[in-house]
């Protein structure tokens, strides 16, 4: 139960205290700071609690930002506060320092009355803080306690800036049109009335609950209407994992209809993937309108369009076998497409988001200056987010092609409608990155190396070149990346099956991986290497499969890609989530890149064509139940982040 302490009689005709509990509240009256101190030290250490101003004029939807976000430890807009479990002793030393018990070190003094000694002392087992620091807290508070009595109200602005002087941030959200103040008289209060009255509160929830950036599909044919379908559910008590997992059933059966290889089913697949799309995009609106975050939706919503769309590709495929046309090549080739293009979004991300400018060069990009210009013209920002197809326009593509055409068709324009996508946003980022000068942090360069997925083989190499991979020159990483899987690739492709030279190329693989990742990637182009290995490691999965010629390899191959590919995505969304990357062992487990390219090198090599498609079934088996176990352990457990994105500020 949440609980909000108003630090002061309510004022006549106030609908704050209404508002507070439409929100999920436990709303109590404070006669005073020292009355205010108690009743927060009474609230269970394991609840939100709120601090909030009698006085407050504002939306509800003002105060639901504020208070009620769970991804923050503590949020505040003007008259409001509320603090989580994480910031409850910032809090409560805040508190101390007003009713005035706080003294240096963090250790409580003498308090006032029972309650706020308890107060108090909940504070003092926290680490200890500098005088400084009590100074700090002690100058933000003053204001509100000066010439403090029994009755002297908490002013919860006060606190909230106490607790950024002691370093307990503080979100405040963007508010934009809507209002929350705190009136000094009457006709103040009056014309903050005329203020909240002015503008629609649910109009704003509503705009808010949609992306502020999203593709042209999804802006303009699904969001309109979406975002009322979200306001449905929210008045329903449905939540955002409910609509995520709705979304992927009917994604399910959409790829299961598809599978029937019937032009009823055709259609039937194409309705219901735009439909699953509609939930997709509800989901996250609900999430932004109820703001209701989770580490599970975070999971969940990272992890299931993947799911959604490379099950449609399965169906697909399965539909054309029924029809006689074999396209598993093309499903695969589509995945492993799809999959390079997001894990070059997220090295290139990651390698750039925090690192520094070096001399006046990244300001002055050629590049960066023409986006600049091309942003001032309203149709190319649409034009440039439809050509990189998105998953609104993708998705689009796929159902209207899927209804009225065949798989080979669909396939074939997804292969190149996204190798142009590909091709533009990889041109773009290498030549931003060779025209700007920039220092790359070590955080980035670890982010780097998970994303490689260096198993045990490459380690070892990468321990053994150390000293010479410092000699490299600036894009020796990327090269001999580049070298050693095209060579792999080659090897797969051009060799008969049972050839040994894919296995020869498979050490020599190994070699040149580790050799790679031998220093850290800081290069210019090191955000390359991973989607290289990437690419590599697929490519050659489906080239052995396809040489091999044998009913079931391609599927199979498929899958184990699949289970691969999750892990991967896995990585991504764990790095975003500040987390960091699976556990050493998972990937030890796993093999690494390298190891799973020579086992199933050496699979190709010594187990007849025949037995090829047990031997990849049995490895994509064993490697997803290995990465979905941990995966779903970590999401599931309190330590995993929510990771959202943020709706439009109102």
């Amino acid at each position: 139960m949440s609980t909000a302490i108003v630090t002061g009689p309510p004022v006549p005709g106030s609908s704050l205290e209404g508002d507070l509990r439409s929100l999920g509240f436990d709303v109590r009256f404070a006669s005073g700071a020292q009355d205010t101190a108690a009743l927060v030290a009474a609230v269970p250490g394991t609840d939100r609690v709120a601090v909030v101003d009698p006085r407050f004029v504002g939306h509800v939807h003002a105060l639901r930002l504020a208070l009620t976000d769970p991804r923050f430890p503590a949020a505040a807009v003007p008259g409001a506060l509320t603090v989580q479990p994480q910031a409850r002793a910032a809090l409560t030393r805040a508190l101390s320092v007003a009713v005035g018990t706080g003294t240096p070190s963090g250790v409580a003094g003498p308090a006032p009355s029972g309650a706020a000694e308890a107060a108090t002392a909940a504070g003092a087992g926290d680490a200890a803080h500098d005088s400084d620091s009590l100074s700090a807290v002690r100058a933000a508070v003053r204001p509100a306690a000066a010439g403090t009595g029994a009755g002297t109200p908490i002013v919860p602005d006060a606190l909230a800036d106490a607790l950024d002087a002691e370093g307990t941030a503080v979100h405040r959200p963007e508010l934009g049109s809507l209002v929350a103040t705190v009136p000094a008289d009457p006709q103040t209060r009056n014309e903050a009335r005329q203020a909240v009255t002015a503008v629609d509160d649910e109009a704003v929830r509503l705009r808010s609950a949609v992306k502020a950036r999203d593709g042209f599909f999804t802006t303009f044919c699904i969001s309109p209407y979406s975002r009322y379908l979200a306001r449905w559910c929210a008045r329903r008590g449905l939540t955002p994992n409910q609509v995520t997992t709705a979304s992927l059933l009917t994604a399910l059966i959409a790829a299961g209809s598809a599978a029937t290889g019937t032009r009823g089913g055709y259609i039937a697949a194409g309705v219901l993937l735009l439909f699953s799309f509609v939930l997709d995009c509800t989901d996250g609106q609900l999430a932004r309108y109820s703001l209701q975050y989770s580490t599970m939706g975070a999971w969940l919503d990272a992890t299931f369009d993947r799911a959604k769309e490379y099950a449609y590709y399965a169906g697909l495929a399965l539909g054309a076998a029924r029809g006689g046309d074999d396209v598993w090549a093309l499903a695969l080739g589509a995945m492993v497409l799809q999959t390079c293009r997001h894990v070059v979004d997220f090295s290139f991300n990651e390698a750039n988001h925090d690192a520094t400018a070096v001399g006046k060069s990244v300001t002055g990009s050629p590049t960066a200056a023409l986006s600049e210009k091309l942003d001032s013209v309203g149709w190319t920002v649409w034009l440039r987010r439809m050509i990189v197809l998105p998953i609104g326009e993708r998705w689009a593509m796929i159902a209207v092609l899927t209804a009225v055409a065949t798989p080979r068709i669909v396939f074939y324009a997804l292969l190149i409608g996204c190798a142009f996508a590909a091709c533009y946003t990889t041109a773009g980022r290498v030549l931003r990155s060779l025209t700007r000068k920039a220092r790359r942090t070590d955080r980035a360069a670890q982010a780097l190396a998970d994303l490689a997925d260096s198993g045990p083989l490459a380690e070892s190499v990468a321990r053994a070149f150390t000293t010479a991979a410092r000699k490299l020159p600036a894009f020796g990483p990327l090269a001999i990346a580049l070298a050693g899987g095209a060579a792999l690739v080659a090897s797969a492709t051009f060799t008969d099956y049972g050839s040994l030279w894919p296995v020869v190329a498979a050490v020599a693989y190994v070699i040149t991986s580790g050799t790679a990742v031998a220093r850290p990637l800081k290069g210019a182009l090191d955000w390359l290497v991973p989607p290289v290995f990437r690419a590599a490691e697929y490519c050659t999965v489906l080239a052995l499969a396809a040489r091999a010629e044998v009913n079931g390899a391609l599927p199979a191959a498929f899958g184990l890609v699949a289970a691969v590919a999750y892990h991967h995505y896995d990585t991504v969304y764990r790095i975003r989530g500040g987390t960091g990357a699976p556990p050493h062992w998972l990937v030890r487990a796993t093999g690494g890149h390298e190891g799973r390219v020579l086992a199933v090198a050496l699979l190709a090599a010594v187990v007849a064509d025949a037995d090829f498609t047990i031997a990849l079934t049995a490895l994509a088996v064993a490697v997803a139940l290995v990465v979905l176990v941990e995966s779903i352990r970590f999401w599931v457990s309190s330590g995993a982040p929510a990771v959202h994105d943020e709706g439009e500020p109102a």
